[in-house]
């Protein structure tokens, strides 16, 4: 089983310890659920950073591609509700990437994730994406990893921000994102070091400046959780 569906939207932002507590209750009980009832929304998951005290990241897998602008979506991103409201601007150093799928092997959802934010060097993109490929197979099939996917980010076309991107302010946005899961944070931690480093990934045409995260599973919900409610 590999990520559910054939899309994807990856977030990073932190959130000041002062706010975690509300941050929490507000995304698990009010923006989870309300993500989830979204048609084309399978499931979403929220991780806390491991080396960053207020670091997060979110990832919700979709069904198809479209879903990122279908009218039940940008409908709620255009009219956030009052508690979304009041916690958006607490979302700091947002980089929001709305993806394609291109690469997923493994599945289901382990406590430990690493995240990799990556570029391919200008004209070596298709050799880069092969040997990223190869590699993440093999991983996935590795004692205490459980999956590993590439994300390549296709920013659909937009006549203007949504709603709640202009109360967050400015979003960034990533380029290339590799995902590796598994049961055993050291396990993770040495196979991103052994295999998706910067002098691992470079000779095969990545850029020398990824950004490499590390987080723990906090919480998941797919649309059956919500219909159970």
């Amino acid at each position: 089983m590999s990520l559910l569906g054939k899309a994807a939207v990856a977030m990073w932002w932190s959130v000041r310890p002062e706010q975690r507590a509300e941050f929490g209750d507000w995304h698990s009980h009010e923006h989870f659920p309300e993500r989830m009832s979204i048609p084309g929304f399978r499931r979403g998951s929220r991780w806390s950073s491991t080396t960053d005290a207020e670091g997060f990241f979110v990832l919700y897998e979709l069904e198809q591609y479209d879903v990122l602008t279908s009218k039940g979506y940008l409908d709620r991103l255009n009219a956030p509700t009052p508690w979304s409201t009041r916690m958006m601007p607490h979302h700091l150093g947002m980089v929001r990437s709305q993806c394609r799928i291109v690469a997923s092997f493994g599945g289901g959802v382990a406590a430990s994730i690493a995240t990799i934010r990556l570029s391919p060097q200008a004209g070596r993109e298709t050799a880069l994406q092969a040997h990223l490929s190869e590699t993440l197979g093999a991983l996935a099939q590795k004692p205490r990893l459980t999956g590993a996917h590439l994300l390549l980010t296709d920013t659909p076309r937009a006549s203007a921000p949504t709603t709640e991107q202009q109360i967050r302010g400015k979003d960034g946005a990533a380029d290339w994102i590799v995902l590796l899961s598994g049961y055993d944070d050291d396990a993770v931690a040495r196979a991103v070091a052994d295999r998706l480093s910067p002098p691992a990934l470079q000779p095969h045409g990545a850029c020398d400046n990824p950004v490499i995260g590390h987080y723990r599973l906090a919480f998941t919900m797919t649309p059956q959780d919500v219909a159970a409610n």
